[in-house]
């Protein structure tokens, strides 16, 4: 068991609120500024979280899927997302999906994605998504919960472990935000230099034949 949640650390999210409301909606009161150039940008914010897991461990996978329905899932091998017990034993995941990237998103010179733009967080990838289930893989369990518009709709559910770690974010992005992303445009050719310890693997699924690139 860690304890209590207001002996926790912030790092990257603030562990004492799960959502932060005004933040999410003042994200989605403006998707040209957080979502430049539309569901691309979304698909960038996941894979920078896949990115960094790479880089701390000297190297990882990252898997993008397009799927049939409109929707992007971005999986990886990293440890997950952190959970940690509170003082009733109950699961709590830091909170990516609902409140501010600590690092990123105030900061005039945090660091650049790909497209050139600046990344903000995961939180842009829900607050400007009509869904996105988040599932978790960690030593110590497995969770998954569902977010409209980056707000839980689900409690944190238990899942059967796999034996792997790692996290799968799937996101529909709001139809607002134009066209679908395509990796014909922007995809791994592009990402190599700028995240050199993560391998990335396309499935393209959006006819219903897969289809795998690099």
């Amino acid at each position: 068991m860690d304890g209590s949640r207001a002996s926790w650390t912030n790092t990257t999210h603030d562990w004492s609120g799960l959502v932060d409301a005004g933040h999410l909606g003042q994200i989605r009161e403006d998707p040209a500024r957080f979502a430049p150039g539309g569901p691309g940008h979304l698909v960038l914010e996941v894979v920078a979280y896949a990115a960094d897991e790479a880089a701390s461990r000297g190297g990882g996978r990252c898997e993008v899927t397009l799927h049939s329905d409109g929707s992007v899932s971005v999986s990886d091998d990293g440890r997950g997302t952190d959970t940690r017990f509170d003082e009733t034993g109950r699961a709590v995941q830091k909170p990516v999906m609902a409140t501010k990237d600590l690092r990123f998103f105030d900061l005039p010179d945090a660091e650049r994605l790909p497209d050139g733009h600046p990344r903000r967080g995961m939180s842009v990838v829900a607050a400007l998504s009509e869904w996105l289930v988040h599932t978790n893989r960690r030593v110590n369990g497995s969770w998954s919960r569902r977010y409209e518009h980056g707000v839980p709709v689900t409690d944190l559910e238990p899942v059967g472990s796999d034996g792997s770690t790692g996290t799968r974010v799937r996101f529909l992005p709001d139809r607002s935000l134009g066209p679908g992303w395509s990796p014909a445009a922007d995809g791994p050719e592009q990402w190599a230099g700028h995240w050199p310890d993560l391998t990335v693997v396309i499935d393209d699924r959006r006819d219903g034949v897969a289809r795998s690139g690099r």
